[in-house]
């Protein structure tokens, strides 16, 4: 299985930069075994049946992306550098480990003063990372960060304009409710309030979990033999209620459905025994072709960077050949891609 296998050639323009309005208004590539429809995430509940079950993760993206100023004293007298910090994730320690832009100019016990309430210390760097203590803590830190930070935008909208207030809103789920990603669970921002009753009005049951996507979610594949590609860890945890509702749709003979590759992989980290379990931890699970399903159905998801692990994902459930004929037809659709892009159901045989 080589690399290769999970690429594709995708026109710039096709990179969605903001997204539909309203949410549901998104197209939605409906995929059938072989047989692909077009459809609008309106129509999801054309496709989904009573007794199902939706499996949402109502992680909350942080406004992880800040922007300070290092002062120094040396002997040339005061001088300032801009700081770019993007927070990745807690550490046991207390501080939040960082991409810091630019490193070389903030030294360990220096500090970065973002605004009149935020400030932190550098307190040491590892692997490429800086590792910051907040002046603050619990319920001050979140509301001086929610003040100061702005959302972190995937690389590949960030390299097109910067966060706005309107991403704010756009780039967090409606049902988002524990605070801890650094990105967002992009196919759960096609859902608004009107849609989710809708869904619940035709039977359909839906399950919450939590992972807090991490920024490795954009980290590339860079070995041609991707068996032996290393994840980055997520943390990650199903409930006793969320397990317990998922093995009752299974045993009525309902279909259990992840919103999103991240739901996925945190209820098939919870059922790696057979069957699914309350369960809670970091998780690198890496689900690629020739991966047994325990309790994935059918999965909405956005559509994914070429070789990308999230490409071997779907084509995990799907079958490869599948998969690469909903890429091109979603291609010659000129459907929408990435974060902010259209969705797609994908329904193995």
């Amino acid at each position: 299985m080589k690399l290769s296998d999970f690429d594709f050639d995708l026109p710039d323009h096709l990179i969605a930069t903001r997204p539909a309005v309203p949410r549901s208004a998104a197209r939605l590539l409906v995929a059938q075994g072989t047989q692909i429809t077009d459809a609008a995430v309106s129509d999801l509940t054309e496709y989904l049946r009573p007794g199902d079950r939706l499996v949402l993760n109502d992680t909350k993206v942080i406004p992880a992306r800040l922007r300070g100023v290092r002062h120094r004293t040396s002997a040339q007298g005061q001088t300032r550098a801009r700081i770019e910090v993007t927070l990745l994730e807690p550490s046991s320690d207390g501080t939040w480990a960082s991409l810091i832009k630019p490193l070389k100019k903030l030294k360990p016990g220096e500090e970065v003063i973002f605004s009149a309430d935020l400030r932190a210390i550098l307190r040491g760097t590892a692997e490429g990372q800086g590792y910051l203590e907040f002046n603050l803590t619990g319920d001050d830190f979140d509301a001086a960060l929610n003040a100061a930070g702005a959302m972190p935008l995937p690389p590949y909208i960030a390299a097109k304009r910067p966060a706005d207030a309107r991403d704010n809103i756009d780039y967090q789920t409606v049902f988002a409710r524990n605070s801890g990603a650094v990105a967002a669970p992009t196919a759960s921002l096609h859902f608004d309030n009107g849609l989710l009753q809708k869904i619940s009005a035709k039977g359909v049951d839906f399950s919450h979990v939590t992972l807090h996507v991490g920024a490795g979610t954009f980290l590339p594949v860079k070995v041609e033999d991707v068996t032996t590609h290393k994840m980055h860890a997520e943390w990650g945890q199903v409930s006793p209620q969320a397990a317990a509702e998922i093995a009752q749709t299974k045993k009525a003979g309902g279909r259990v459905i992840p919103v999103g590759t991240t739901a996925l992989r945190l209820i098939e980290t919870a059922a790696l025994g057979g069957e699914i379990t309350a369960w809670e931890g970091d998780t690198d699970i890496f689900v690629y072709p020739g991966f047994t399903f325990q309790v994935t159905d059918a999965l909405m998801t956005n559509f994914h960077l070429p070789k990308s692990t999230l490409m071997m994902l779907v084509s995990a459930l799907m079958g490869q050949e599948v998969v690469r004929s909903v890429y091109q037809h979603a291609i010659e659709q000129e459907y929408r891609f990435f974060s902010y892009g259209d969705a797609s159901l994908l329904i193995p045989k």
